[in-house]
């Protein structure tokens, strides 16, 4: 276990570096590996832990009965994931968790982080804290998501995103985490309609891109959002 890249993370943010095994094991913490696709939680699954991604990344995916999917979200490296479900007892998931590649997961058990005193650690509180700042930024993601699928052509969500994302690395040059699907799916849009129109954001010299490295150019202006 990588206990370096560990107090990294936010999760294990302020903890003392002597004191995180002591944490993992009164925690019950465990790691499992995931293949490219695999799936981590089921939607209909009922869970008690939180999982962190220790290498690769995860995607969370919500599958309709007439057969389409959407990306809800995207858990980086270092990132959390199922700790509401994971804090309200025998709530089921409404998605999947699937690996985005190759993926580490690290396994906390929540009842024993909420419910026990570990007088080994001593520590439980910091987790708290933090999980709670966490699930803050989290309902500001959701929100961003939701302004992103709020415009109604797919050059105006697709604007939506990539200026967030400039913002968010403070460049105009990034990299993005989805591949085309998942971008399509994750705003809500048919993937050769967003190819198409991609491409045609280039051509009219708004963006350039290679793959999923992203160059916004200065002659964005409002009028490209309609």
């Amino acid at each position: 276990m990588n206990y370096k890249f560990l107090l990294s993370t936010k999760l294990f943010c302020g903890m003392p570096p002597e004191k995180i095994k002591n944490a993992l094991s009164c925690l019950n913490a465990s790691e499992k590996e995931f293949k490219k696709g695999g799936i981590i939680y089921r939607a209909g699954d009922t869970v008690t832990e939180i999982g962190l991604v220790e290498e690769g990344s995860v995607n969370i995916t919500v599958n309709f009965y007439c057969g389409t999917s959407n990306i809800f979200g995207h858990i980086a490296k270092g990132e959390i994931f199922a700790e509401t479900y994971a804090a309200i007892p025998n709530k089921k998931l409404i998605c999947d968790v699937v690996a985005a590649e190759n993926s580490k997961i690290l396994f906390i058990d929540i009842n024993k982080l909420i419910n026990d005193t570990c007088s080994s650690c001593g520590y439980h509180g910091i987790i708290i804290h933090n999980l709670l700042q966490i699930s803050a930024e989290k309902n500001l993601k959701l929100s961003s998501r939701m302004m992103h699928t709020a415009p109604k052509t797919v050059r105006g969500r697709l604007l939506s995103y990539l200026t967030w994302q400039a913002a968010k690395n403070e460049s105009r040059e990034f990299h993005i985490p989805f591949t085309r699907q998942q971008l399509a799916d994750y705003l809500g849009v048919d993937r050769s309609v967003l190819s198409t129109e991609l491409s045609k954001m280039q051509r009219d010299g708004l963006i350039n891109y290679r793959k999923n490295d992203i160059k916004l150019n200065n002659t964005l202006n409002s009028e490209e959002w309609l």
